[in-house]
């Protein structure tokens, strides 16, 4: 029995891993750090912690990670201010519905707390989640299963009673790490074989998730 579902953020609520990606690169150019796209894609779905480790092994020691991060979040929050924050298709329809079914809702994402919430805020979507988390607040984020066990602990409910909704191979392994059933929406990267073996099921769209939920419901 589905008893909850457990959201992530960039790349299913908010389409702002297009402009992470691209605020990585414009100011890796900027700093003459070269091609930052392997270090870019790898990280999707990590905390800063992780994060910080990924880009030091592929790149060296030396990698200028506080500094690049905090030119990228520069960037990133300036275009988000002058742009307005970039929402998913239906993801407000997504949400709505579930809280109209009575869902326990949850938001698991590898970004820090405090920019979630900014996020939620901005786009009216606070008051849809029982629990939000950030990558701040586990030791380790995806593909560990730390923030997903966390949430359906904090929601009360088994993980076997919950689904993920994913877009990055991250993600799918940690909810599949954590017991949960996990529902891929691929955006800036591709299920894998591998990832493919993970899934509970996969969609297109988030219209197309409250598809296949309407008999699970």
């Amino acid at each position: 029995m589905i008893e909850a579902i457990c959201f992530d953020m960039d790349g299913i609520l908010f389409d702002t891993e297009r402009l992470s990606v691209e605020s990585w690169i414009a100011v890796a150019e900027k700093l003459g750090l070269g091609n930052i796209e392997k270090g870019v894609y790898g990280c999707i779905g990590l905390n800063r912690t992780d994060c910080r480790i990924f880009l030091k092994e592929v790149y060296g020691e030396d990698f200028p990670y506080d500094y690049f991060r905090e030119q990228t979040s520069a960037l990133f929050q300036e275009r988000v201010e002058k742009e307005g924050l970039p929402v998913m298709k239906g993801a407000g329809e997504l949400l709505t519905w579930l809280q109209e079914k009575g869902v326990k809702i949850a938001l698991a994402s590898s970004t820090g707390q405090e920019k979630v919430l900014s996020h939620l805020r901005r786009a009216d979507f606070t008051d849809f989640f029982q629990v939000v988390i950030g990558g701040d607040m586990v030791e380790h984020s995806k593909p560990l299963p730390d923030i997903y066990l966390k949430a359906c602990e904090l929601l009360g409910v088994k993980p076997e009673n919950a689904i993920a909704i994913e877009d990055s191979p991250n993600g799918i392994r940690s909810a599949a790490a954590a017991g949960m059933l996990p529902v891929m929406v691929p955006d800036m990267v591709e299920p894998t074989p591998e990832i493919e073996e993970l899934l509970y099921h996969k969609c297109d769209s988030l219209f197309a998730v409250r598809d296949f939920l309407e008999d699970m419901l």
